[in-house]
């Protein structure tokens, strides 16, 4: 990655502070602000991976039977498995992984955030690659011992807080960078997060078999080769963070004068620890809870969902569901498995289409077209199943899946027309406490409403039926908070001397005569440089792509 290549030094900085510290990279004349973004994607690009980390759940499951799952008895129950070493841990209980995934990001973003304003991108990078790599090869010690506490502990406790810190690092720097495309920015690094499982998934598929054994399932070396890469990537993108001085902004552009287009977008800031008290902050709350409730559940559910819904008829076969044999149903489950890929590459997608497009439509306009459209979508899905109409269905979710994605990445843009750019990272991870309720919230209702519609006698191509029509529900309530959104009152901002004293703490530095105006940054780094750090991050985002495209051939034989 660019850090050890970047030639330019950092302004005077390297005088004092330690070597993680934030004075060591404020940038220096000659310093490419496109060098920034490539940064942020190697980090996101391996805690994505958390998205990913299903594949790893069957061969786990079977991790002492090995070719058949040694099933624990009736009297052991969750807490047990956690210290069983007799039996193979249910699919269910290693599912709790997951959840912690995203209960710690959350929790963890909203607690060191404002600590990461204040120490900068490299050393909460740093501190994110040692908790999110630690983690997996502690969870490579759980599975050699066969303790599942040892894996909550790692990736689950370690590798969460690794997560949240990797995910808010790059958020402020890049709205800095880039205050002209702010949507655009933030959109390039969480586009990794989305595709990180689209590289990690089939990279671990493919170590399991590489390290399997008639006597080992190969979970325990695949752990360790991916904390291994993963520690690369991430400490080669953390070592290329730079931070622009305070005061910089890109040649030939002037912040817009406030009129009535952009009255959103604040020129003062807010303080993290005010924000609970401001409605706004709130409002947006709801908007991302709502928008990530609808599309989570979705998602963990769409597999399932394509095959109850068309049952036979994805393999040219006139029968339901329930009257398909064994050798039918696993080649639905191929089919299925395609539309899941391709959900994936639209998830990934809208996070960068959605969040550059945010620049010029603004971004309370962005999220009306999430609620409109999106429930427009939900809403037409029971007719489109009910017709048999596989594109309609499956474009339908393709958009919503977008607009998934588009939520995640257009939100710290949002934030930062709203709050300001100072502690707009800290903000941000308050904010994620809204997804950590999501991911509880979407597959509750999803799954729940479900086994309710079949308990119902409900045949099983109409049990999302109803669900479609509560998501629109969400939607509904996510339009509105939106809508509420105004600008934030003055009195909630920072006066300049409190403003002055968050710089201080912060390690800002002004634009002096040893730094420069910002305007030279983009033209004296060397190109070679700029392309070597994108391929580093843009050739292993391709190939996760290609394997994609693999998987969606299969929808569409």
């Amino acid at each position: 990655m660019s850090a050890v290549l970047d030639g330019a030094p950092t302004t005077g900085a390297s005088e004092n502070g330690s070597f993680l510290s934030k004075e060591r990279i404020i940038a220096a004349p000659g310093f490419n602000r496109w060098l920034v973004p490539p940064a942020a994607l190697a980090i996101h690009l391996c805690i994505g991976m958390a998205y990913g980390f299903s594949v790893f759940w069957l061969p786990l499951s079977k991790a002492l039977g090995i070719k058949e799952a040694i099933k624990c008895g009736p009297d052991v129950g969750f807490f047990q498995q956690m210290f069983v070493t007799t039996c193979d841990w249910q699919i269910s209980t290693l599912g709790w992984m997951y959840t912690m995934f995203f209960v710690l990001l959350g929790s963890s973003a909203a607690i060191w955030g404002g600590w990461l304003e204040r120490v900068g991108p490299r050393k909460a990078g740093v501190v994110s690659a040692l908790c999110w790599c630690g983690g997996m090869l502690l969870s490579a010690l759980g599975v050699h011992t066969h303790q599942f506490w040892l894996m909550l502990l790692g990736s689950g406790v370690i590798g969460g807080i690794g997560l949240g810190l990797g995910y808010i690092s790059p958020v402020s720097t890049l709205i800095k960078w880039f205050p002209d495309r702010r949507g655009m920015a933030t959109g390039m690094a969480i586009m990794g997060f989305g595709g990180g499982a689209m590289i990690g998934s089939p990279l671990a598929a493919e170590l399991i078999k590489l390290f399997a054994t008639p006597t080992d399932v190969g979970v325990t070396q695949t752990f360790i080769v991916m904390a291994v890469v993963y520690f690369v990537f991430m400490m080669g993108g953390a070592l290329s963070y730079r931070v622009p001085p305070s005061g910089w902004k890109p040649e030939g552009w002037t912040p817009p004068a406030a009129k009535a287009d952009n009255a959103m977008i604040t020129p003062h800031h807010v303080h993290v620890k005010k924000v609970w008290g401001i409605p706004q902050f709130w409002l947006v709350w709801m908007v991302l809870c709502m928008n990530v409730s609808a599309g989570i559940g979705v998602i963990g559910m769409a597999s399932p969902m394509l095959q109850e819904v068309f049952g036979g008829s994805l393999i040219g076969v006139q029968a339901r569901f329930g009257e398909l044999d064994k050798a039918q149903l696993a080649s639905i489950a191929t089919v299925a498995a395609g539309f899941t890929a391709l959900l994936s590459l639209f998830n990934i997608g809208g996070r960068f289409f959605w969040a550059s497009l945010s620049d010029k439509l603004g971004r309370k306009l962005t999220y009306v077209v999430f609620f409109v459209l999106g429930g427009v979508l939900y809403f037409s899905v029971p007719g489109s199943a009910a017709a048999g109409s596989k594109l309609l269905f499956v474009a339908a979710f393709c958009i919503i899946l977008s607009m998934y994605g588009g939520g995640f990445s257009t939100v710290p843009a949002y934030l930062a027309d709203l709050f300001g750019t100072q502690m707009v990272g800290a903000i941000h991870g308050r904010l994620l406490t809204a997804w950590a309720t999501a991911g509880i919230l979407g597959p509750v209702v999803v799954n729940y409403m479900r086994d309710y519609q079949l308990g119902l006698g409900i045949p099983r191509e109409q049990v999302y039926n109803q669900t479609m029509y509560i998501l629109v529900g969400m939607l509904v309530v996510g339009l509105i908070c939106n809508l509420l959104v105004r600008p934030v009152a003055d009195k909630h901002f920072m006066t300049e001397a409190e403003l002055a004293e968050e710089k201080r703490l912060a390690h800002d530095r002004a634009i002096t005569a040893d730094t420069g105006h910002g305007s030279s940054v983009r033209h004296q780094s060397p190109m070679l440089l700029v392309v070597a750090a994108w391929a580093a991050v843009g050739i292993p985002l391709a190939w996760g792509v290609y394997r994609t495209l693999l998987s969606v051939m299969q929808l569409f034989k």
